[in-house]
């Protein structure tokens, strides 16, 4: 049974950082790529950023660029999201996501709809 589960969420202050982990079980996370989501009280689920199977190629929101830095180890079938510089408007729900690629040629999408498996979501709060 495909399994996402996501870790390291919490209550940081402003400015401060974190590092999201999203632990793959029941499949090897090397041929998927793997999103970012995440979702504020009373507002549309948003994308973050993701990273493609192949060759790693990331995608970041304007929102975060520059403040955080998605990776993945696939001898850990883990992908993270480090977070800095955090800012009251980061607080959310933070859920990964993965879709296996269909060609060798695939990116990842930044689209919720463009994947299949879903964690359960980690709480990140960012206030002072």
């Amino acid at each position: 049974q495909l399994q996402l589960v996501e870790s390291g969420g919490g209550l940081v202050q402003p400015g401060g950082s974190l590092r999201l982990s999203c632990a793959a079980s029941g499949f090897a996370l090397d041929l998927y790529h793997v999103g970012w989501f995440r979702q504020a009280p009373g507002k549309e689920r948003e994308a973050v950023s993701c990273i493609s199977a192949i060759g790693g190629r990331t995608n970041y929101a304007d929102s975060v660029k520059g403040r955080f830095t998605i990776s993945r180890d696939n001898a850990k079938n883990t992908v993270y999201l480090q977070m800095n510089s955090l800012k009251p408007e980061d607080t959310a729900v933070y859920y990964c996501a993965a879709v296996r690629i269909r060609t060798f040629q695939d990116m990842c999408v930044m689209a919720g709809k463009g994947y299949g498996d879903w964690g359960q979501g980690a709480q990140v709060t960012v206030s002072s």
